[in-house]
């Protein structure tokens, strides 16, 4: 799996502190044009971790994504420089596909299972932490209990990973 830096991506710094500022985080952002035509996707979450616990609140409204929209609309339109946008807010969904290992960070509290191509086989945890490097995580049992025992699995090792809803 990449790391790419998100503050990289385009437009990306530019927003994140705006979206940080109604509470949730940005996960990812894109700007597509096609003709005449501009579209603009952003997917938003809340952070699951407060003082080192998951607090469950990590749910999107209908009203968070209106919210968002209304504020990153305005910006979009003067950083592109451009009135005539297509917009759409979303959240991550349940079950997310982790696109960029940079995207583990905004995840820290939650459960994912990943492919980890040395042993050939899925490995279940909650994130503990992400680097640009590797992801640690809190392995789980199949009954979804924490084991107790943390993995560091470099990027280099993992084909595909998803979050997980427990």
């Amino acid at each position: 799996m990449e790391y790419i830096s998100l503050d990289s991506l385009p437009y990306y710094a530019e927003n994140k502190t705006l979206v940080a500022g109604l509470g949730f985080l940005l996960v990812e952002l894109r700007v597509m044009r096609s003709g005449g035509n501009t579209h603009v996707s952003a997917v938003i979450t809340r952070s699951a971790r407060r003082d080192g616990m998951d607090t469950g609140s990590s749910s999107i409204s209908i009203d968070d994504c209106a919210k968002v929209h209304r504020l990153l609309l305005s910006r979009m339109e003067a950083l592109l420089q451009n009135d005539d946008i297509s917009m759409e807010v979303t959240s991550p969904g349940l079950e997310r596909n982790i696109k960029n290992a940079a995207e583990f960070a905004l995840f820290e509290g939650r459960p994912v299972r990943v492919w980890h191509t040395a042993v050939t086989e899925w490995v279940r945890g909650i994130i503990v932490s992400s680097d640009s490097l590797s992801l640690t995580i809190e392995l789980l049992t199949e009954d979804g209990a924490c084991a107790a025992e943390r993995k560091t699995i470099p990027y280099s090792e993992i084909a595909k990973a998803k979050l997980l809803n427990l």
